[in-house]
């Protein structure tokens, strides 16, 4: 039984890796992000 990975596009991921960033360059800690 194979489960199917949900493939993310790349502009998706790029967005998020820019919105963690902005969060982290704000003064937010990695524990509020997960």
């Amino acid at each position: 039984m194979n489960k199917r990975r949900k493939r993310h596009k790349p502009e998706q991921i790029f967005r998020k890796r820019r919105d963690t960033d902005a969060m982290l360059n704000a003064g937010k800690g990695l524990a509020s992000m997960l």
